[in-house]
């Protein structure tokens, strides 16, 4: 029996016991360390070993140590029970609470993890207590005791009892985390396979041969940990050069951040690359991580990098040469291991003769520079492209595209594209969403492309010169239909061949070239 003077010591220490549990729950934002810390104090306030909190995994149905003092690794990992099975697993099933006096007279005491073989199982007690939570069992508390009558123990459970219901929501925290982690980590692993596949330099749209010397290009760096200086004209894809950089790199199942450079006032720049801290200036009312601190053991994309102002660039220089910066309003100086990708379609030379660019700068950012040709250079490319984007739009709007008319093809070809490959997919965006016979024809594509220059036909915006291009198309598709022959052409149409044979010789076209078509 317990002695009456001793509960003001035991109450004394027992609220001691409870307080520095929830000022753990309270402190420590990791519930892995709330966990870790109920086995210690409870060894320290029961004077008990191998104290374990185990917690069953509804996934795969199987009851693990989650943490444990006492316990080697390797007897940790040996500690994995079904529901029913020994002790712990027969706490699970019922709900109950179990006190063993004798381990050694406890035939369901099975010592999976193997750490009681030295010890003598006469002179050893165990208890165990589950975790309830929702009327649902997630979890127990076990620990082993020096031999003591059954009262004692059932004053051990009664506290632990109490701790039990303390920590049944981290514990319910920590099994959802259990059971749904392996989920994220092969969503994670599917994910970035997916992006390395969809990023790679072969998917990068075109087979002409200034590309096939940008994907050389793209081969040899991705690998290395060099700054990287892509250039070229809005809209040639830039972007998509340093994602296939940043997914073929060692750091590809690492952060991948982007800034444009341009996108925000000089005021806010400072701040969202670099962070600040709390109070540093009106409206940072906590500390906040800037695009390089989040980049850090990644990569960050600086699109546009030729807008950054002189004060800027001067702190980039600094994260290039030394690899550290601060916060904005701090002093701590922040260490950062991230690989810098640039982009800009501005003449970086050009701007340091204007004072607009500091030249050291330019010297480490231009390290290996990638220049991406306009479109109007690659041509050859514009229908691989086209056909790309009529089959990415024709599913993203549910229509059914099958083909752009000879007409259409030709305005495309002959167009400047000042827009490069954004224009175009923009242009056959609005072509799909357009067509209503699964077909891009020539007066689905805007303004901009429809000139006598670009389709052969003189437009001077009469009714009369917008009827000749449609009916010039129709002309020229029904003759491709029929392989050059005016007969079926004629038919096709619903005229008569002396009709067509006028048409043709207005429009001066050559049947005999669609004979092979």
């Amino acid at each position: 029996m317990t002695n009456k003077h001793e509960y003001p010591h035991r109450f004394s220490a027992e609220l001691d016991l409870f307080y520095r549990i929830t000022e753990a729950m309270l402190q420590y934002k990791e519930i892995k360390k709330v966990l870790i810390l109920v086995p210690q104090l409870l060894e320290e306030h029961f004077n008990m070993s191998r104290c374990m909190i185990t917690i069953r995994n509804r996934k795969t149905k199987e009851i693990f140590i989650e943490t444990s003092t006492g316990l080697s690794d390797q007897e940790q990992s040996r500690g994995r029970y079904r529901l029913g099975e020994g002790v712990i697993g027969s706490v699970f099933e019922t709900g109950e609470e179990i006190i063993i006096p004798k381990i050694s007279e406890e035939p369901s005491f099975l010592d999976k993890t193997g750490a009681r073989r030295r010890v003598d199982k006469d002179e050893l007690s165990f208890i165990c207590v589950p975790v309830i939570s929702e009327d649902e069992v997630i979890g127990t508390i076990s620990a082993d005791s020096n031999y003591v009558d059954k009262e004692n123990l059932e004053e051990k459970v009664k506290i632990i009892k109490i701790i039990s219901v303390m920590i049944a929501q981290a514990v319910r925290l920590h099994q959802i985390d259990h059971e749904e982690r392996p989920l994220l980590e092969q969503e994670n692993k599917r994910l970035q396979e997916s992006l390395r596949d969809k990023f790679r330099p072969g998917n990068i749209i075109g087979k002409s041969k200034v590309m096939q010397q940008v994907y050389n290009l793209i081969e040899k760096v991705a690998p290395a940990n060099s700054t990287v200086l892509i250039l070229g004209e809005s809209g040639v894809g830039k972007e998509l050069v340093a994602h296939a950089i940043h997914y073929h790199s060692s750091r590809s199942d690492k952060s991948f951040i982007k800034f444009n450079c341009a996108a925000l006032p000089e005021s806010t720049i400072e701040s969202e690359l670099f962070g600040h801290e709390k109070g540093a200036f009106t409206g940072a009312v906590q500390q906040r991580k800037g695009r390089f601190e989040l980049a850090d053991c990644g990569t960050i994309f600086l699109d546009e990098i030729g807008e950054l102002s002189p004060s800027i660039q001067t702190k980039l220089l600094r994260i290039l040469q030394e690899k550290e910066f601060e916060r904005v309003g701090g002093h701590e100086t922040i260490k950062c291991d991230i690989r810098i990708l640039a982009a800009t379609n501005r003449d970086l030379e050009e701007q340091i003769a204007a004072g607009k660019f500091r030249e050291d700068l330019y010297y480490r950012l231009n390290i290996f520079p990638i220049t991406i040709p306009p479109l109007r250079e690659r041509k050859t490319d514009i229908l691989l492209l086209a056909d790309y984007f009529v089959e990415k739009y024709g599913k993203a709007n549910n229509k059914k595209v099958r083909r752009i008319t000879t007409p259409a093809i030709d305005m495309l070809m002959a167009y400047h594209w000042p827009g490069n490959v954004r224009e175009l997919e923009n242009i056959i965006e609005r072509a799909t969403i357009l067509s209503d016979d699964g077909v891009i024809h020539s007066y689905h594509l805007p303004p901009s492309l429809q000139t006598g220059e670009s389709s052969g036909t003189y437009y001077s915006g009469t009714l009369q010169a917008k009827l000749d291009i449609v009916e010039h198309e129709m002309l020229v598709e029904a003759l491709k239909h029929s392989h050059g022959s005016m007969a079926e052409a004629a038919k096709s149409l619903g005229i008569t061949e002396r009709m067509i044979g006028l048409r043709i010789k207005k429009y001066k076209i050559n049947p005999r070239k669609f004979r092979n078509i």
